[in-house]
């Protein structure tokens, strides 16, 4: 009887365990999934790669600040200040830097910086699919059929393409850098905790994104499109500053200052779940901000609130194209608050 009833036992903790197993393997793919990643730095092929089909962006490109970062970064005294202060000789050799800074390759084994914030940064490194996007699936633009083109995007995108429909992994891209994703440098280095930044207003500045789309011409994204980015900026801003308070140590500046941004973002989405009452997904992002308390230690709390807000903006990017989303119009900044001018 005690032996059969030990056996019971042992099998329901059995199942227990595995169940527990598969439920923190799924945490773990869930947050490699929606977590900033850095750049495959062996995959990086170099803008001049895609410079030979996309001659027109790539000198849209160089009139940017993205571009001239590569040259100007490195000597300007700001830069130097914070290098010293996290006693940085070289800063085109720390890797501190060169995540957000730089456009890297690995080089005889050593990561080379190549260019500033190039195609890659935001597209993802190209080994896997450039060569692919570029195919036409073997015959040419004009002789690709519609259902050729279709398969060929799909295979694209399963290879790690980031295209311009993928806004949430695109924002995912900006923020991660944009929201400084590093303790240390605002600690020790004093390096601003982030930039002020808005997907729309950033987005259609210097490059709106749609120049392969619209041949060439650097035009507005449409209203619509405009709603999603915001929206979606966003989510994303809420998303990154809980995940920045929940990776944050010590009771100092970065803390506070990822505290004080995830604050901000969650009031301003709780004005555009008003505003758009019908989007239910909205409406859960803005209740997802407020149910993780913004302190230290709080890591496992924030976390999740950060993976549910990140599904949720995906259902609702899925969901909807901005066309009735007309409440957030008022939000969403004008052209004059828009970063730099459109490059032409």
């Amino acid at each position: 009887m005690g032996t059969c009833h030990d056996r019971t036992r042992f099998h329901v903790l059995k199942v227990i365990f595995l169940a527990c197993v598969f439920l923190l393997a799924a945490i773990a793919s869930t947050l490699s999934k929606n977590s900033a990643k850095s750049p495959n730095h062996k995959k990086i092929v170099g803008p001049n790669a895609c410079a030979e089909c996309h001659k027109v962006e790539t000198e849209v490109w160089k009139k940017t600040h993205h571009f001239t970062t590569f040259k100007k970064m490195p000597r300007s005294k700001e830069a130097r200040k914070i290098a010293d202060k996290l006693k940085i000789k070289r800063i085109k050799s720390e890797s501190l830097c060169l995540t957000c800074h730089f456009t890297t390759r690995i080089k005889k084994k050593k990561k080379k910086p190549i260019a500033g914030i190039s195609c890659e940064s935001c597209h993802s490194a190209g080994k896997d699919w450039e060569k692919v996007h570029s195919g036409f699936s073997g015959k040419t633009e004009k002789t690709e059929s519609k259902t050729e083109e279709a398969a060929r995007w799909k295979k694209v995108d399963k290879l790690g393409m980031i295209r311009p429909a993928a806004v949430y992994d695109l924002a995912k891209n900006c923020y991660s850098c944009h929201v400084v994703p590093q303790e240390k440098l605002v600690n020790v280095g004093k390096h601003p905790a982030g930039s002020s930044f808005e997907l729309v207003s950033w987005s259609q500045g210097e490059v709106r994104h749609n120049l392969w789309y619209s041949k060439g011409k650097n035009k507005k994204a449409s209203s619509d499109r405009k709603r999603i980015l915001y929206v979606t900026g966003l989510a994303v801003e809420l998303e990154t500053a809980l995940r920045a308070v929940a990776v944050a140590t010590k009771s100092k500046s970065y803390a506070f200052k990822m505290a004080l941004r995830a604050d901000a973002a969650r009031k301003k989405m709780k004005r555009v779940a008003s505003s758009i009452p019908q989007a239910g997904e909205i409406a859960a992002i803005a209740e997802l901000g407020y149910s993780a308390g913004l302190k230290l230690n709080n890591k496992k709390a924030l976390t999740v609130a950060a993976d549910r807000i990140a599904a949720k903006a995906l259902a609702m990017i899925e969901k909807y194209d901005g066309s009735t989303f007309g409440g957030v119009d008022s939000m969403i900044p004008n052209e004059n608050k828009y970063k730099g001018k459109p490059a032409k």
